[in-house]
């Protein structure tokens, strides 16, 4: 069991709160573009999130990675690039939606690696998902009642009709729980850029997944960025490798 940890100070208590509502906006945001853009290419747009860590965490924390590492995020964003341009079903509106998403994923992440490892306010990865997800629950529900008028009450009828749906949901929210534990355990044990890359390999899985199940159209261009893309995770793996 972790230890209770409170909160050090008002700094402190503002970077959590920061944290909740960027945790937010990058759930609301990538929602959004779901409605416009098929989940294949929403999850090529994603692979960019190394990119936009790399230039988040300099920014804040001036990290600097070797020159090799910021080189294989070139084919990163290039394929995405490539594949934007060869997108049957691509929505500018969407597009927008899905990378701001993704910079605020990607914010997120460098936010909770200082939160979790820097000496003055550290807090375990216990204690910081239990003050962060309050902040969460307070603007994610106006959020979700704003986009889905009627979730409320077709969620009643949904768990009277069928009691197993209130099992499907809690058994969802307990996954939801261990994924972002997860997520901050790797953030403190290795770093907030390697954390985006290693999340690409999820992408790259959504993205067949998808095409699958949906059957949403891909061009040749598109599939030769999305392999450009995952190429580029993979060269990333490879450098972060020799540089330990």
């Amino acid at each position: 069991m972790a230890p209770l940890q409170g909160v050090r100070s008002r700094l402190q208590l503002m970077k959590i709160s920061a944290l909740g509502v960027i945790f937010c906006l990058s759930v609301v945001g990538g929602n959004i573009s779901l409605r416009f853009l098929p989940v294949s290419f929403n999850q090529a747009v994603g692979a960019t999130t190394p990119f936009f860590t790399a230039v988040f965490a300099y920014v804040m924390t001036m990290k600097r990675e070797g020159w090799v590492t910021y080189a294989t995020l070139v084919p990163v964003v290039t394929g995405v690039i490539i594949a934007s341009g060869g997108e049957p079903l691509f929505h500018l509106f969407g597009f927008i939606m899905c990378i701001g998403a993704t910079a605020a994923r990607a914010l997120k992440s460098v936010l909770q690696g200082i939160l979790l490892s820097s000496e003055g306010e550290k807090l375990n990865s216990m204690n910081l998902l239990m003050y962060m997800a309050p902040v969460a629950v307070i603007f994610l529900l106006p959020a979700a009642l704003f986009m889905e008028e009627s979730v409320v009450g077709i969620t009643i009828a949904l768990a009277r009709d069928d009691w197993k749906f209130l099992v499907y949901l809690t058994f969802n929210s307990a996954l939801a729980y261990f994924v972002n534990l997860t997520n901050f355990l790797v953030t403190k044990h290795t770093s907030p850029l390697t954390l985006q890359v290693l999340g690409n390999a999820k992408g790259a899985v959504a993205v067949v997944i998808s095409i699958l199940i949906f059957r949403n159209p891909v061009s040749v261009t598109g599939m030769l960025g999305y392999s450009l893309t995952v190429a580029g995770v993979i060269l990333y793996n490879e450098a972060k490798k020799r540089s330990m």
